[in-house]
């Protein structure tokens, strides 16, 4: 299957929205945006003071980025969009490769902006480190499938070789070492080659999306009847509607004073928790009990500090002999948020303490005495500042048609591949519909600006990277509480 066989579905894809009675947002000023020339500047400007002097929205407080999203004013574009329509699109991750690629097959280009040093792909991230060949999934482990339309990508990448089912012993760990397997849940994929390599397939064969990485996008800015996005100061291009495919701080920030209150408004209400990852390599097997470890992933259960393991060599390359055996842990939530830092500068203190205490946590859960866990050869810590959503709207995507700009990702829909997956294709058809109108009678084209966000309800990683194993952990722990009943 190529990729311009994935279906192309309509906006109809989206689900029915009911506007809550109870909400009633504040009526935003405008700011019409046409192809008009604008007002030329006073001659005789007023004299920046205090209370009049223009502030960045970077680096400033969450009160400040909050004031600033509640009171910005609309952009309302009034212009007709261009004949050959491109759409800027902030994130590289699953959702915002898949909606340049959709968008392709409805004839509209694209350029990504993405802030990846090495490689596209956002969570679906594989870290090599060479010359020892240490090979880590530092983000997303595996991925089932539930969907039709996403079951076709995959089908897609299974024709390719790049994905296959992966039939390790995965289970649930409980503090002391007693792992029990999962009884059933649907099959698991894994990248062959870890996860990076799938998202560099996805626009191996596009000819009209455009990638700019890295680039840490800093200004959306209305102008002429477009939007005009720069990167500290450095123009990046002019665009007739633009996509937010990420989230977190940086995205609040980018959105605060971008004239898009609407949009702002919903992106803030996202509320986000984080995930420690340590990338752990060892000389040997790891003991547990009176022999080594047999499983290849674990859900951690009664430990502080550790949610998830699993062995990437196991994982990824098989019965790997003398070889070093690769490691990815996840912190638990809770953990994430007590030794929350930003994430771009990891103090090295902070760094050497969120290790050592993952360590010792991995070391409970296989029920090592104290201080008898190996070594690693090698080690490394990440902050996923911005890895696990609490809440969610439900909704594929989130336009705003007098702004044209839309958001998409996978918590829109719940937090997963899948789910960013089909955020984006949403996000995608329902632009190039919305361009194919040519931008009239745009309030049919709004979508999830007023939509209200429900609590989210899983495993502390199970929403991170993971799809499908809710069900078989609920059924394991509900078999063990009738097993202890009993």
């Amino acid at each position: 299957m190529a990729p311009s066989a994935l279906p192309n579905f309509s906006s109809s894809f989206l689900f029915p929205l009911k506007t809550q009675k109870s909400f009633k947002p504040p009526k935003p000023l405008t700011i019409t945006c046409s192809s008009q020339e604008p007002k030329k500047p006073s001659k005789n400007p007023q004299r920046p003071t205090s209370r009049n002097r223009k502030r960045t929205p970077y680096g400033t407080s969450r009160r400040s980025i909050l004031k600033k999203t509640f009171t910005q004013e609309q952009v309302k574009f009034t212009a007709g969009v261009s004949a050959d329509p491109h759409v800027g699109i902030v994130g590289g991750g699953m959702a915002g490769l898949l909606c340049a690629l959709s968008l392709e097959k409805r004839g509209v280009k694209s350029t990504v902006f993405d802030t990846g040093m090495h490689g596209l792909g956002g969570r679906m991230g594989t870290r090599v480190i060479d010359p020892q060949q240490l090979i880590f999934d530092h983000a997303a482990q595996f991925f089932t499938v539930s969907d039709s339309r996403f079951s076709e990508l995959v089908d897609y990448w299974l024709e390719k070789g790049l994905v296959r089912e992966w039939q390790g012993l995965v289970g649930q760990l409980e503090l002391g070492g007693r792992f029990v397997p999962l009884l059933s849940s649907p099959p698991r994929f894994i990248g062959v080659n870890g996860m990076r390599p799938l998202a560099d397939s996805l626009l191996s064969e596009t000819s009209m999306v455009n990638v700019v990485r890295p680039c840490w996008i800093s200004k959306l800015e209305p102008f002429n009847g477009m939007w005009h996005l720069s990167e500290n100061g450095k123009p990046r291009g002019e665009f007739d509607a633009i996509v937010i495919a990420h989230n977190g701080k940086c995205a609040n920030r980018l959105l605060a004073s971008s004239g898009l209150p609407l949009i702002a408004r919903q992106m803030k209400r996202l509320d986000l928790n984080s995930i420690w990852a340590l990338l752990a390599a060892f000389e040997h097997p790891l003991p547990m009990g009176d022999g080594n470890v047999t499983f290849q992933g674990a859900f951690v259960k009664g430990v502080d500090s550790v949610s998830w393991m699993a062995n990437n060599s196991l994982k990824l390359l098989g019965s790997q002999g003398n070889g070093p055996h690769c490691w990815t842990f996840f912190s638990t939530a809770a953990y994430g948020k007590q030794n929350k830092v930003p994430q771009e500068n990891i103090p090295s203190q902070k760094a050497e303490k969120v290790k050592t205490s993952m360590l010792e946590g991995v070391e409970a859960a296989l029920g090592l005495p104290k201080g008898s866990l190996p070594r690693p050869i090698y080690s490394r810590v990440q902050l996923w500042g911005a890895a696990l959503p609490t809440n969610t709207p439900g909704i594929p995507c989130i336009f705003d048609p007098h702004g044209r700009a839309g958001i998409c990702g996978d918590w829109l829909l719940g937090s997963n591949l899948e789910s960013a997956a089909l955020s984006g294709m949403a996000l995608a058809n329902h632009i190039a519909d919305y361009l194919q109108s040519d931008g009239a009678c745009p309030e049919e084209f709004a979508v999830g600006l007023e939509k209200e966000f429900e609590a989210i309800e899983g495993h502390d990683i199970g929403q991170f990277a993971l799809a499908g194993v809710e069900s078989s952990l609920k059924q394991h722990n509900e078999m063990s509480a009738f097993q202890l009943a009993t």
